[in-house]
């Protein structure tokens, strides 16, 4: 399981809940769905925190992205990101995809190195009612940014670590050793 892979002394699950929050974050909804009995405590009583179940996971991952649009509730903050836990970012790269999306105005901010985009994706609130309905079938987040392409802020951070996604085992140690050379 990705998320209990060890990620700096501690599970990439946590690592991921702690470095968003230290990269301005005021809130973390962790969307989990396989083995969430066993992921849950890892977050329990952690300030800003917050956990739901995706019982519809194995249909795919816009189903989680669906779980978190939900538990933000009746009063969401202005903006999200969007990070999934096979993708280590430091905060440094948080808080700078952060201030990239608060200084534009646009509906969506992508991170990019070397022209390519990355992750976390920061989306305005005012998208929430189209992501609450994305579909497998219809490319889930890929096509409400198309939707929104000319309301889309792409910015080059330098960080080659944007683009990373521990998807195998080589991904996993490749990034390992990105992290110890560079600003992850």
């Amino acid at each position: 399981l990705k998320a209990l892979l060890p990620w700096q002394g501690k599970t990439l699950l946590e690592h991921q809940v702690v470095t968003l929050l230290d990269g301005g974050c005021c809130r973390v909804i962790a969307v989990l769905g396989h083995r969430n009995k066993e992921l849950s405590p890892l977050l329990e009583g952690r300030p800003g925190v917050h956990w739901v179940h995706n019982p519809d996971y194995l249909q795919g991952k816009t189903t989680s992205l669906k779980a978190g649009v939900r538990e933000l509730g009746e009063s969401p903050p202005s903006s999200i990101l969007i990070l999934n836990v096979d993708q280590q970012r430091s905060a440094d790269t948080i808080r700078g995809v952060i201030a990239a999306h608060s200084g534009q105005g646009q509906l969506i901010t992508i991170p990019c190195h070397e022209g390519k985009g990355g992750h976390p994706v920061a989306v305005s609130a005012t998208l929430l009612p189209e992501l609450a309905e994305i579909t497998e079938e219809t490319a889930g987040l890929k096509a409400v940014v198309r939707r929104h392409a000319s309301e889309t802020h792409r910015v080059e951070l330098g960080i080659a670590g944007l683009l990373l996604d521990l998807n195998t085992p080589e991904d996993y140690q490749e990034a390992l050793a990105l992290m110890q050379n560079s600003n992850f």
